[in-house]
């Protein structure tokens, strides 16, 4: 197998001497190529630090995070922004677009900044706008869109670097049922049909069945892990309910 993500016994503090809190405690847990893997956890349970530590947004106090062998705990400067900016994709939940570009421009930046020859940007735009449905979009503003619709534009923008590992918090947080079901279905359709791998935190049972593999984060360490295997997403879903059921939370800080 191709492990495209190795996290290894990684802690993170917060604070000072005189008051620090652990947000992740010991985590280890790796992600082959073509995976797509959920995080899940009630709020302060250490999911979003673990993405922002993996995401290189914020640095670990111990342990170290591979990505394709290459260990992003030791990078700085230049070569962290080079990393960061060719080998992920970032999908927020409050989208991220600037309001002045079109949705065009928007996805189109990503590879501007890259220094992709400009006879090769339109065809790949063109390419990821048609695998998540948005090209009648494309010259409209982020204000003229949906939800769904930007969401779906951050997500093109995200893929089309070709990047190595996708992460995406909370993708859905900001969508409407309708809205989130179809950037589940494209999200499902790039990890399916094109191998793209996928990390997603979510706080949701239903965004989280559609992936392939469930971590559950408690108090910064892994409490569970599902594999959904052969299962239907109904079924997995029903299987994720009796989990969270054992998190000890209330269900509503992770539905």
């Amino acid at each position: 197998m191709n492990t495209v993500l190795k996290v290894e016994n990684i802690d993170k503090y917060y604070g000072n001497k005189g008051s620090l809190t652990k947000a992740i405690d010991g985590i280890s847990f790796q992600i082959e190529k073509g995976e797509f893997v959920g995080i899940m956890g009630a709020s302060g349970s250490g999911k979003t630090t673990l993405l922002n530590c993996i995401s290189t947004i914020d640095r670990v106090t111990a342990g170290n995070i591979f990505i394709n062998s290459k260990n992003i705990t030791q990078l700085k400067g230049n070569k962290l922004n080079k990393f960061r900016r060719e080998e992920l994709g970032f999908i927020f939940q409050d989208f991220n677009l600037l309001d002045t570009l079109t949705a065009y421009e928007n996805i189109a930046l990503a590879l501007t900044i890259q220094k992709v020859p400009s006879g090769q940007i339109d065809p790949r735009v063109q390419d990821a706008a048609a695998k998540l449905g948005i090209t009648d979009i494309l010259w409209k503003y982020p204000y003229q869109m949906s939800g769904g619709q930007r969401q779906r534009v951050a997500c093109a923008r995200a893929i089309i670097t070709n990047p190595q590992l996708i992460l995406a918090d909370e993708p859905t947080g900001a969508l409407d049922s309708k809205s989130a079901r179809m950037l589940l279905e494209s999200f499902k359709a790039l990890n399916e049909q094109n191998s793209a791998t996928i990390l997603m935190v979510t706080h949701d049972a239903f965004t989280a069945s559609y992936a392939g593999r469930i971590l559950f984060i408690k108090d910064g360490q892994i409490f569970n892990e599902l594999v959904r295997g052969r299962d239907s997403r109904k079924v997995f879903f029903n299987k994720i309910i009796e989990v969270v059921s054992l998190l000890g939370g209330e269900l509503n800080d992770v539905i």
